[in-house]
């Protein structure tokens, strides 16, 4: 177990600690596809931890499993990240995976509004009967890049890591729903994006449908990535900090 990785664990490092060191401190947040971590399954907010310099970065995995843009902010999960957030530290997020769905309706009421607008639809939240105003996917993502503006840090807004359908050979892409609100919200608030359904896309292509289904993912999960799967969309994750012409956090990354 790396240093790095016993700082990217959260419940092994404490918030004092954090606070008092002089080194910024890289954030994730999002779903499960970002932090999972099983016998069998993975998120790529573990792996990464391997990528980076621990002499000069710490890193905290904030995300949850189930959390969609709306509910890790509603859950207050986001204000958790942001009284600790301090000048000169950074934020990736990745949501998408569980915004769709219902708005209201139990046992699963976490979905967004479609788009990158300011739409809102007021609705009574089953079951605990809680009204509560729902904005747009995009909203919550401009949400938390102008919080963490606010506070000094760098946020980089990531599209979501592809899902497991293929179509002639090819991997079904999110260019056409919340990988483009994504990159709306991030060119909106001048925040760097990485296109990382696209990246990871690629590489899984690049590899072969056959090697991705065997290797990647499981027979009953088309989401969830295994530990080698989570390794390769980290790897994908620092490419696509490397070719960010004006973020800082490059210089953090170990050589490739």
């Amino acid at each position: 177990m790396t240093r790095f990785f016993l700082l990217f664990t959260f419940c092994l490092l404490s918030l004092q600690t954090l606070a008092d060191d002089p080194k910024p401190t890289l954030y994730l947040i999002g779903d499960s596809t970002v932090k999972t971590s099983d016998k069998v399954l993975q998120g790529w907010g573990t792996p990464i931890a391997d990528l980076f310099d621990a002499s000069k970065i710490n890193g905290q995995n904030r995300a949850l499993g189930g959390r969609s843009s709306r509910t890790f902010y509603t859950e207050g999960l986001w204000t958790k990240v942001l009284t600790d957030l301090k000048s000169g530290d950074y934020v990736i997020m990745q949501f998408g995976h569980n915004d769709g769905g219902s708005l209201d309706k139990a046992p699963r009421p976490r979905a967004s509004l479609k788009g990158n607008g300011e739409e809102t639809k007021d609705v009574v939240v089953e079951p605990t009967n809680t009204p509560e105003t729902v904005h747009t996917y995009g909203w919550y993502l401009r949400k938390y890049i102008t919080d963490a503006k606010s506070k000094g840090a760098t946020p980089i807004v990531c599209s979501p890591i592809p899902r497991n359908i293929w179509k002639d050979d090819r991997v079904t892409r999110a260019g056409n729903d919340y990988g483009k609100w994504a990159a709306e919200a991030a060119k909106a608030e001048s925040v760097p994006f990485i296109d990382l359904n696209e990246i990871i896309a690629k590489h899984y292509e690049a590899e072969g449908q056959d090697k991705v289904k065997s290797t990647y993912f499981t027979a009953a999960d088309h989401t969830h990535t295994t530990h080698p799967g989570a390794a390769v969309n980290a790897a994908c994750v620092a490419e696509g900090i490397r070719a960010l012409a004006d973020c800082k956090l490059k210089d953090y990354l170990l050589p490739e």
